[in-house]
């Protein structure tokens, strides 16, 4: 049974069974990791266009100045991953970032070749700005949701994403 308004959406996952009904495949996964990927996707565009536009910032901008102002100075590669781009990616978003003076980069204290990323006092200002607002729209974003529904879908998403951990590891 779902939940009103599911209507248009349950008739797609109808339409993709039967469109592949033929193959093996496990068509519960199939909903429900569709579902997930369909939900960050509407989620990272509406907190992009109602609150990262206003502040000039992109989505992987806001990211690297959350994890900088949570876990401080990290390595450029160790940055990347968390905020799951390449490093080259981030390179050129850390530029963006350096132009408004938001991060600087520092050498590394042992190896010239290593670069750390570290947020400045107006970087640390523009994401606890950014931070209510987005904050904000979670909020807006799982209103449908009792206290109880939010910790239990973070648990399975948790859960989830420990099954992923390591998945893509070589070995």
């Amino acid at each position: 049974m779902g939940d009103p308004g599911d209507d248009d959406l349950r008739a797609a996952e109808l339409n993709v069974a039967e469109a592949l009904g033929d193959l093996p495949l496990d068509f519960q996964a199939l909903t429900v990791v569709s579902n997930i990927f369909r939900t960050a996707t509407a989620a990272r565009s509406h907190l992009e266009r109602t609150v990262l536009a206003k502040h000039r910032l992109s989505w992987s901008a806001f990211v690297s100045l959350f994890v900088l102002r949570v876990w401080g100075d990290l390595e450029l590669r160790l940055l990347a991953h968390e905020v799951g781009v390449t490093p080259g990616t981030l390179s050129g978003v850390i530029d963006t970032l350096e132009r408004r003076a938001f991060v600087k980069r520092v050498a590394h204290p042992t190896d010239g070749r290593r670069v750390i990323i570290r947020s400045t006092p107006a970087g640390v200002t523009a994401v606890e700005s950014v931070i209510v607002a987005f904050n904000q729209e979670e909020s807006f974003i799982t209103k449908e949701l009792s206290a109880t529904d939010r910790g239990e879908l973070a648990r399975l998403l948790r859960r989830v994403l420990r099954t992923l951990d390591g998945a893509d590891s070589p070995g």
